[in-house]
């Protein structure tokens, strides 16, 4: 029995993918494209505190990362449509009042609201796919889905070469008419996907997960700046594994759990959440390292940046798209996150053994965009699809929200790590270029082995030998079948 019932579809699952892809898009493209609009920013606004801006990009990053778990738990007790749609109308909402903005709190501030609508609407449109899409073609779905979202993040410095070229303002005003558009159409071709009688969520869940994502998060954005063996960054971190420990221990004993244990008893859940944090912390390291090497050591602009990065992304949405699947029905979805983390490695490593102090866009920088593009385009949709193929139908909106919320946490730890990398290398380097260059290949070489730590542990997204059949009247767990149970959706083979 499908979750729709056919008098609740408007729009066939093809429009459903489109219209939600279009959110993605949003919450995706803020990630990054803020990032080389900063200096038009100070200028424009007059802000010469380089701390008080970084929380134009810290902010959102924070209260999204923070929020994720929550909105998704929310949004499986209703209608998935109206969440979807109210976290669209926020977003937008939020991006015409950031374009307006006439002082950086004021823009801080609104950066924050448009982190809220992220996060609601980022589950809830993971969930309409699931629930639009019958059960053999949900993993293409959800890697289409994927892919889409990280075209977009890996696009935003493009996007924003390009918009900053105009005017700082565009940068979020280019969100009104994509999000007015996703709310037109989404109106009236979303299907009205029912919610599901689960509990409400648990306060003291949401409380302790909301500030210990949100603490940890804080330390590792903050802790270059405050330094990392200063007083007030251990004290947040501290406070940070003291919040998310009482966070697990409390859903391990809770009648009525934020997030429920069991999801991580699916084997091909638990590797997927495991692979997708070691995966993201290298895609953050890799993209902001990149932008800060073309700009600050070959001098060169935002624009000029952004266009020598396209080519990465590009790669995402072919190898997503066109390959992917190919090689997942061949080797299945373990191989290919290892092989799709070991490119993402090899692009990165490729860094460290090419780029010198001059400019050498064809020999040093192309290669490994190419190959960071197509790891990439390999792992993160495999990933996402493999976790949700293991979900439950109560439990799509609030599983997937868990997955993301790692991803962001990953990205926010690999940065951490980056910048302190390049302050721990620096620091024992003269202050020259050829310093710099040493620091940075010091740093690629740490977030390769990142990457390559992800391809190791994809081994645990690989699907047990099938038990024998079971004694008459023994019912053998879904779990260990390596198939997923929906109350209300056919049961379909996890991803190997």
């Amino acid at each position: 029995m499908a979750e729709l019932s056919q008098g609740s579809r408007r729009g066939q699952p093809g429009e459903v993918l489109v219209i939600v892809c279009a959110g993605v898009v949003l919450a995706s493209l803020d990630l990054f494209i803020v990032n080389v609009a900063l200096p038009a920013i100070a200028r424009d606004l007059g802000s010469r505190s380089l701390g008080d801006l970084s929380w134009v990009l810290n902010g959102y990053a924070i209260v999204y990362a923070a929020l994720l778990v929550l909105m998704g738990r929310l949004a499986d007790r209703h209608r998935r449509k109206y969440g979807f749609l109210l976290g669209v109308a926020v977003f937008t909402a939020a991006s015409a009042a950031c374009g307006a903005a006439t002082s950086v709190p004021m823009l801080i501030g609104f950066r924050l609201v448009q982190a809220a609508g992220a996060a609601l609407l980022t589950p809830t449109s993971l969930s309409l796919v699931l629930a639009s899409f019958p059960a053999e073609r949900r993993s293409g779905a959800v890697r289409t889905w994927t892919a889409t979202g990280g075209m977009a993040a890996a696009l935003g410095p493009v996007i924003g070469g390009l918009l900053v070229a105009v005017s700082w303002r565009w940068v979020f005003l280019v969100n009104v008419p994509i999000g007015l558009a996703a709310l037109v159409a989404g109106w009236f071709r979303l299907p009205d996907a029912p919610g599901h009688p689960v509990p409400r969520p648990d306060g003291l869940g949401a409380v302790l997960v909301t500030a210990g994502v949100g603490a940890l998060s804080l330390g590792l954005v903050e802790g270059g700046d405050w330094g990392w063996t200063s007083a007030r960054t251990a004290l947040v971190l501290v406070a940070a594994a003291i919040l998310l420990a009482a966070f697990v221990l409390h859903c391990l004993r809770s009648g009525n759990p934020l997030v429920d244990p069991g999801l991580f008893r699916a084997r091909s859940y638990a590797g997927a959440v495991a692979v997708m944090l070691l995966f993201s912390m290298s895609f953050g390291a890799m993209l902001l390292s990149i932008v800060l090497w073309a700009q600050d050591d070959w001098g060169w602009s935002a624009l000029r940046t952004g266009l020598g990065v396209a080519p990465g992304p590009i790669m995402v949405p072919l190898f997503s798209f066109l390959v992917a699947g190919r090689l997942i029905a061949r080797w299945g979805a373990a191989v290919v996150v290892a092989a799709g983390s070991a490119v993402l490695a090899a692009g990165i490593a490729w860094w460290a053994l090419a780029i010198g102090l001059r400019p050498d866009y064809p020999g040093g920088m192309l290669g490994g965009m190419l190959l960071t593009g197509i790891g990439v385009g390999l792992t993160l949709p495999t990933l996402m699809a493999t976790a949700a193929a293991s979900l439950p139908a109560p439990s799509f909106a609030s599983g997937s929200a868990v997955v993301n919320m790692v991803r962001q946490v990953g990205m926010a730890i690999g940065v951490a790590i980056l910048v302190a990398v390049l302050g721990s290398s620096a620091s024992g380097a003269p202050d020259t270029s050829v310093g710099r260059l040493d620091s940075f290949r010091h740093g690629w070489w740490v977030i390769a082995a990142i990457g390559l730590s992800g391809a190791v542990a994809a081994v645990f997204l690989r699907r047990r030998p099938a038990p024998p059949p079971a004694a008459l009247g023994t019912k053998v767990p879904a779990a260990e079948q390596g198939i997923s149970i929906s109350p209300t959706i056919e049961t379909a083979k996890e991803p190997r």
